[in-house]
C-alpha cells in the first residue's frame, strides 16, 4: 500500500458513521429540515491511482437535472431502499454517472456525514480507483468528468474563500480552481474536511484556516 493511501486509511473511520456523527463545515449550519429530516445520501471520494499520482474523480452535473444542475460534484446521490448501504450506494450511482466498475474500486473507510443546507445527510465514502476501463460520463446525469491531482487537494493554499446565496442567504463556502474548473459549495466544503483530516498532525492541520 503506498504511504498516502495508508495515511489516508489510518485517518478515515472504518465503518459508516452514526447518524449523529456529523462533520463541521460552514453550510451545516443552516440545514432547514435538521438532521432526522434531512434525505440519506452518499458520495464516492474516488482517489484514482494514476502513474503520475492519485487523482480525485469528480462530475459535472447536467444542466437538466433538478437539483444542484451543472455543478461540478463527487459522484454520487440518494441512499436507495435497496442499496446496502452507503459504500454500495455511492459505487451504485459511480457505476451509473461514469461507468465505473466497482470491482475497481476497494474502499478505504468513510468520512463523517455531512449536513447540507439544501436538506441532504451525505456520507462520503472514500475508495481507492485502480481502472480497469476509462470513465464514461453518463449524458442523461453528467455532462463531462475530470480528475485533479490529490497533492493540488491536500495543499491549503489551493483553497479560497467563496460566499453563494440560498434564498436570498448568503452562506460561506469553500473554491479550488483547477485549470477551467471552479469547484465551490458542498463539494468543496467536503474536500476541505477530508483534507483536514488527512493532514492532521503532518504539519498542515489548517482547519482553522
Amino acid at each position: 500500500m503506498d504511504a498516502i493511501i495508508a495515511r489516508i486509511t489510518g485517518r478515515l473511520l472504518p465503518g459508516p458513521p452514526r447518524r449523529g456523527l456529523v462533520g463541521t463545515s460552514e453550510d451545516q449550519n443552516s440545514a432547514p429540515a435538521g438532521e432526522h429530516g434531512a434525505v440519506e445520501a452518499a458520495v464516492l471520494i474516488g482517489l484514482v491511482r494514476r502513474p503520475a499520482g492519485h487523482t480525485v474523480l469528480f462530475t459535472e452535473r447536467s444542466a437538466s437535472l433538478r437539483a444542484h444542475s451543472g455543478q461540478v460534484a463527487f459522484p454520487g446521490g440518494k441512499i436507495d431502499a435497496t442499496d446496502t448501504g452507503a459504500a454500495a450506494a455511492a459505487l451504485r450511482e459511480a457505476n451509473e454517472e461514469v461507468a465505473l466498475a466497482p470491482a475497481d474500486a476497494t474502499i478505504l473507510g468513510f468520512m463523517p456525514n455531512y449536513l447540507s443546507a439544501t436538506g441532504y445527510l451525505i456520507t462520503p465514502v472514500v475508495a481507492e480507483i485502480t481502472p480497469s476501463r476509462p470513465f464514461v460520463a453518463n449524458p442523461q446525469e453528467v455532462a463531462g468528468l475530470f480528475e485533479v491531482p490529490l497533492a493540488h487537494l491536500l495543499n491549503v493554499k489551493n483553497f479560497h474563500r467563496h460566499t453563494l446565496m440560498l434564498n436570498s442567504t448568503p452562506i460561506a463556502t469553500w473554491r479550488i480552481e483547477f485549470g477551467r474548473h471552479t469547484i465551490w459549495g458542498i463539494t468543496a466544503n467536503m474536500i476541505r474536511l477530508f483534507r483536514d483530516q488527512v493532514n492532521k498532525g503532518e504539519g498542515d492541520d489548517s482547519s482553522n484556516r
